[in-house]
């Protein structure tokens, strides 16, 4: 049955636009069956529950991107040195060795270059990250202690006196910490010129053995990583 506008046919009855059913389930009703104002009502709660679902799975996916944004520096591009220095790792006589166990000999850094070494394998704390820089000698000053350094070379925990990050960037000359941007000189001892560290990276005593290779001649001067004095 088609059904009849709301014009008189001549005096029978008029035929109802819709049966009541149609607010039910019923799957024979179609949207030109549904009366006038249900249909805008029922469209609209649908289209309000769909922007809310998707608000919430944005704001999920905001919030989880920008967590991992701030925690990606810490968990990514550094490495924490998390337990305090016991020592000593270093000893007189310890070979310095790069990260392939292979020794530092007097011509491995130009000036100017820097290189992560570590104590030729023994007990130890984390293997004792030290960097290794060349600089020219007459370059260094203020706290260096210049008995410690040998050939240009100077030798510093890698370990941030800050919070344990390493320090694993550099500013021209400038040793600089990713985590909260301390900042050492390497040609004054290492002494904090920048940033929250409280003190100096402390220095390795070096020199060259009859071979040719940097040796320790004992341990850091002072406390590795956060704490200590």
């Amino acid at each position: 049955m088609t059904p009849a506008d709301d014009t008189d046919d001549g005096g029978s009855d008029p035929v109802p636009a819709a049966s009541d059913d149609c607010f039910g389930d019923c799957g024979d009703c179609g949207d030109a069956g549904r009366p006038s104002i249900y249909r805008p009502f029922w469209r609209e709660t649908r289209a309000r529950t769909t922007r809310r679902g998707y608000a919430r799975v944005l704001a999920t996916v905001g919030g989880l991107a920008a967590l991992g944004s701030l925690t990606a520096p810490v968990l990514g591009l550094t490495r924490v040195f998390e337990r305090s220095y016991t020592g000593p790792v270093y000893s007189d006589g310890v070979a310095l060795v790069d990260g392939e166990g292979t020794r530092i000999t007097e011509n491995r850094l130009s000036e100017g270059e820097q290189l992560t070494v570590f104590p030729e394998p023994r007990p130890g704390i984390d293997r004792a990250p030290t960097l290794l820089v060349r600089f020219p000698e007459g370059e260094y000053g203020g706290e260096t202690r210049a008995e410690f350094t040998v050939s240009g070379y100077a030798a510093y925990s890698k370990v941030c006196t800050h919070a344990g990050c390493m320090v694993a960037d550099r500013d021209e000359t400038t040793l600089v910490c990713p985590c909260h941007s301390g900042r050492f000189d390497p040609l004054s001892g290492a002494v904090v010129t920048g940033g929250p560290p409280p003190r100096a990276l402390p220095q390795l005593p070096i020199t060259l053995s009859s071979d040719g290779e940097l040796i320790a001649t004992g341990d850091f001067e002072g406390s590795v990583g956060p704490g200590g004095g």
